[in-house]
């Protein structure tokens, strides 16, 4: 059935496991692929426990013949282990991020040589060795998992991230109010150096006219006892309440930690504010560098508050070139990380597949 279904012009991805169709990642890919003729089923479970693999089991049974593909989303470690035993189609694995590299070395939630650890590390290892193919949304990402794991850097592909931001941009003429708005949105874990961009504010709290509009719950919840008189601090969002505070702000903020998965992501925050043609401050790293360059983001170092005051400041003073990092940045979104694009690229990876 595969290879009949890409000669007459079209195949059938079955997207599966224990993921939130809602969350920015899986929708987009979801999105793309529909947007590039590929018809999307779903098996997917809202169960909690041991009854979610008992119900994902049920669930295929029923559309086990009716896919080419099987695409297992984010978060997938164990849905990966689980479709390796019910389907002998090619089987694509939405890796993301590492389990153990997020919890040990990035959350610091579980010590490095703990049983739990080791755990996390042979999961991670398993889901990515029983995979046909791998995904991940950064080089920089693949290189780890070759690193870490032992995994042939063959099986592996780049997606990016991307961003539906775009279809709530304002245009360029719309009246902002007479601050100057830097904003930040994310969560209370060190890739987001939440802790510098606190830092910066008081270091610029003397400037009466720049106020800071931090996102984010567990973020509010632990500073908003903390004495900033020129921070806002909000509750998470819904992503499109959340893109359209972002298109008020005047600069947008993107990473700051100091951990090695901030050396190898591009956050979805960047993203969206390439998106909207918004002048973004971000760390410089290795990843971010795949898609953008010092003339579409401004670049500091990471987990450096005074770098970052200063690019607000230099930013701040000068308009021209926040209107040109804006554009750069919207054009490198453009042409690289749409949300069709990304559909194409992971439609010819199954397609590869199939044909083999």
């Amino acid at each position: 059935m595969e290879k009949e279904n890409i000669v007459r012009g079209g195949i059938i991805i079955c997207f599966f496991g224990i993921y939130r169709p809602e969350y920015s990642r899986n929708r987009a890919l979801v999105s793309g692929l529909k947007q590039n003729g590929v018809e999307v089923i779903e098996c997917r479970t809202e169960l909690n426990g041991i009854k979610k693999y008992f119900d994902l089991i049920k669930k295929h049974w029923k559309i086990r013949k009716d896919y080419d593909v099987l695409f297992v989303a984010f978060p997938g470690w164990h849905s990966m282990i689980l479709a390796k035993f019910l389907t002998r189609k090619p089987i694509i694995f939405d890796a993301f991020v590492s389990m153990y590299d997020s919890t040990v070395f990035d959350r610091k939630s579980i010590k490095e040589h703990s049983l739990k650890a080791k755990y996390f590390w042979f999961i991670d290892w398993l889901a990515c060795v029983l995979a046909d193919k791998v995904i991940l949304d950064t080089n920089e990402h693949i290189k780890y998992f070759v690193s870490e794991f032992g995994v042939k850097k063959e099986k592996f592909e780049r997606i990016f991230v991307g961003s539906f931001a775009e279809t709530f941009a304002l245009p360029k003429n719309v009246k902002k109010n007479n601050k100057f708005i830097i904003s930040f949105y994310g969560f209370l874990i060190p890739l987001q150096g939440i802790k510098y961009v606190l830092e910066s504010a008081d270091i610029l709290k003397n400037n009466k006219d720049i106020r800071f509009n931090i996102i984010g719950t567990k973020i509010k919840s632990k500073y908003k006892d903390k004495e900033f008189s020129n921070v806002n601090f909000l509750d998470d969002l819904p992503y499109r309440e959340l893109i359209e505070l972002m298109n008020f702000s005047d600069i947008c903020l993107g990473i700051f930690g100091d951990t090695g998965k901030t050396q190898r992501v591009i956050p979805n925050k960047v993203y969206d504010c390439a998106a909207l043609k918004k002048p973004v401050i971000t760390a410089d790293t290795p990843a971010i560098r795949e898609l953008f360059s010092e003339n579409d983001l401004m670049f500091i170092p990471a987990a450096n508050s005074k770098k970052l005051s200063e690019a607000v400041l230099s930013l701040k003073n000068n308009p021209e070139k926040m209107e040109k990092l804006a554009e750069n940045s919207y054009n490198k979104f453009i042409q690289n990380a749409k949300i069709h694009i990304l559909g194409e690229q992971l439609k010819k990876i199954a397609e590869k597949l199939i044909l083999v």
